[in-house]
């Protein structure tokens, strides 16, 4: 009986079970910590959101409250934020059909972005409306807000089998294929005008700017989005551009250290100012430092587009996102208290890694526990002690970024950044997506509930 199960447990880690053999004590850690999540999605969360966030006079959700979560301000409502409410609050009602006004929040939204945010004459999404759904800004567009209202509609029609909006995210799907995607290049243009057409940079646009760049950031939603459409509408042109995606994100777009290149010229040649002096550098961040958030959630998307696509024994793609996050861990991991850093730099004169912000954002911890709760169960024993710095990740999320009081979770860590405890709880930029995915995501996992990747 024991070689039986010996053999057993060998085909489980060959083959990449979610569960490989596990001691005792990991085992009750793994059920303390999904217990605990479990219950900090249900009473920190979704309940602080949801109905809440509903904006019942103009449509779609409120995006803006104070820390002890009173709506404040204008109201105005980005595409980016209404779709992580509506795929939310879809995922939401599948997982808690027994609330039901999930359901009826999530199509709520999904009318928002119908009705308001899409545009009527020249097709795609408004970037930014204000409260009344009403164009705000510049008339411009862009393929990372587009793919987030792909995102919400696959994952409302995956929950709802409402044909309105896959037909509107078959349309979304369209318009992107039409006027963002490169056919020479392959990928996405980030910057289009509202009639789609692809803003290219030209010496008008400052150095500090990232117009016409293409970029990670707009790339791995992109990939994201074409998973969750690829569930609803496996089209062969979507099993394409799903692949495609994958292909870049993972072998043109990550360096072979392990990090994404932020941006990069429309044909694939990397933004990069490290032969600048530091000053340069540091004027340019934002278009050129690692962000360690951003690559351990790349590695978790990668693995999620390859099970989608059905790659069997993708011993590349699972290589190259422990890469990203062994790095991640190696050079942004506070070992004392737990937490990635914000952005890091390779410098030209100094050596490894520099620390250019030692904030610890919200949804960089997040991914951090989805991505390393999945290393930890593919690679149980390896040096990098996946399963140890997640237990430390989750009890830093426990003690400096989850509200405890008023609920959800602080824009950053307060042991680097204490004045975020009276900041707001939500904003354009925040919402519960990446919290509630990541946290759903640990707990299905623990649970024997991970959909295989």
């Amino acid at each position: 009986m024991k070689n039986s199960l010996f053999v057993f447990s060998a085909i489980c880690l060959i083959a990449g079970f979610a569960h490989p053999v596990l001691s005792q004590k990991t085992r009750d850690d793994r059920m303390r910590i999904a217990a605990e999540m479990e219950k900090s999605i249900r009473t920190e969360m979704l309940n602080k959101w949801y109905p809440q966030a509903l904006d019942k006079e103009f449509g779609g959700f409120l995006s803006t409250f104070t820390y002890d979560f009173k709506p404040t301000g204008p109201q105005d409502k980005m595409i980016v934020t209404q779709a992580r409410h509506t795929w939310t609050t879809a995922k939401a009602a599948e997982r808690y059909p027994e609330v039901a006004y999930y359901k009826e929040n999530s199509r709520h939204g999904f009318l928002f972005l119908r009705d308001k945010l899409w545009d009527k004459q020249y097709g795609g999404f408004y970037t930014l409306v204000d409260r009344q759904g009403n164009p705000k800004g510049a008339s411009t567009k862009e393929a990372y807000g587009n793919a987030f209202g792909l995102y919400a509609l696959s994952a409302y029609y995956h929950m709802s089998h409402d044909t309105a909006a896959l037909n509107l995210a078959k349309k979304s799907f369209n318009w992107l294929e039409q006027h963002s995607h490169d056919p020479v290049h392959k990928g996405y243009f980030q910057n289009l005008g509202r009639d789609g057409t692809p803003v290219k940079r030209d010496a008008s646009v400052p150095s500090t700017a990232s117009t016409g760049y293409k970029d990670q950031n707009s790339s791995i939603h992109l990939l994201e989005a074409l998973t969750e459409l690829y569930a609803v509408w496996p089209a062969p042109l979507v099993r394409e551009r799903l692949a495609e995606m994958l292909h870049l994100v993972r072998d043109v777009i990550t360096t072979p250290k392990g990090n994404l290149t932020l941006f990069l010229q429309p044909d694939w040649k990397p933004v990069s100012f490290r032969d600048s002096s530091e000053a340069v550098v540091l004027k340019h961040r934002n278009l050129d430092h690692v962000s360690f958030g951003h690559d351990v959630e790349t590695a978790y998307l990668m693995l999620e587009a390859s099970h989608a696509l059905g790659l069997k024994n993708d011993t590349k793609t699972l290589e190259v996102g422990k890469r990203m996050v062994d790095h991640a861990l190696a050079n942004g991991w506070d070992k004392h208290v737990g937490g990635f850093y914000d952005q890091g730099y390779y410098f030209k004169d100094k050596p490894g890694m520099s620390i250019i912000d030692e904030s610890k954002n919200w949804w960089t911890q997040a991914e951090g526990l989805n991505t390393l709760l999945l290393m930890a169960d593919k690679y149980p024993n390896d040096p990098m002690h996946y399963f140890a710095n997640y237990k430390l990740l989750w009890q830093y999320c426990q003690t400096y970024l989850i509200d405890h009081q008023y609920g959800e979770w602080y824009e950053e860590g307060l042991d680097k950044d204490p004045e975020r405890k009276t900041a707001l709880k939500g904003h354009i930029w925040k919402s519960a997506y990446h919290t509630y995915r990541a946290l759903s995501s640990c707990v299905d996992r623990s649970n024997g509930k991970a959909n295989g990747h």
